[in-house]
């Protein structure tokens, strides 16, 4: 009767112990999803994660809940550069065709070990025919820089994600203009002026991301980044 009795209990336990695996649990995601639903603010979020059972699902869904308030400034702060940027960007129409074309940017960058500097002014235009449809897009940028000689960019390469650009193909780019001024016996201040064209498909396959274009010439070479909103808001207004 006694092995019997035995036999019963680690029966019930074992029962106890399935039904204990079986049990579904909520996974920290849920339980992320499930706060963010209440509609609290961030802070109050955060309390309601410090009621969790234990200190790793606390820990995992407190990271998860900051991580998707950054996401939220962000998508806040980017929406607010992307209306900007739409709202710069100048459309030119006449019978047969739209010219669009976005604010410019400026950057300064240092050349080398010395006190050298390149001015780099670039934006996005964009010509469309009223009759087709068909849109074209160009990158203009303008150089500006103190050297012993010119230095004749003829290229264009797209660089990837993490900004390698010596390897991809070299594009062609038109030549606008070329000039120099304030010349001595050892250097002259120099301009360039040049396009790159790019297709409809290529800037909207971007738009997430953006994308950066290395300028190249045998003795230099200049990295232009197109950011994501900047993108954004000229193609609000193109397309």
């Amino acid at each position: 009767m006694k092995k019997i009795l035995q036999i019963l209990l680690l029966s019930i336990g074992l029962t106890g112990c399935a039904s204990l695996v079986l049990e579904p649990v909520s996974s920290s995601q849920d339980e992320t999803q499930r706060i963010l639903a209440l509609g609290l603010t961030h802070a109050e979020n955060l309390i309601e994660a410090g009621k969790l059972k234990d200190n790793h699902t606390i820990s995992v869904v407190t990271g998860q809940l900051m991580q998707a308030e950054d996401d939220k400034n962000k998508a806040a702060i980017d929406a607010v550069n992307i209306s900007k940027y739409a709202e710069s960007v100048k459309v030119l129409n006449d019978d047969s065709q739209i010219r669009f074309e976005g604010v410019q940017m400026s950057e300064v960058k240092r050349v080398g070990m010395l006190d050298d500097y390149d001015y780099q002014d670039y934006f996005l235009k964009g010509l469309k025919n009223k009759n087709t449809g068909l849109i074209q897009h160009q990158l203009n940028l303008k150089l500006k820089y103190t050297w012993s000689q010119r230095k004749n960019y003829s290229s264009a390469s797209f660089c990837d994600k993490w900004q390698g650009c010596e390897n991809a193909e070299k594009l062609d780019i038109t030549l606008i203009s070329s000039s120099a001024s304030s010349c001595t016996p050892d250097v002259c201040d120099y301009s360039e002026i040049m396009e790159l064209k790019l297709s409809d498909d290529f800037l909207k396959n971007n738009m997430e991301d953006g994308f950066t274009v290395s300028f190249n010439s045998k003795k230099s070479t200049n990295k232009i980044t197109i950011a994501s909103d900047y993108l954004k808001g000229y193609l609000k207004i193109a397309n």
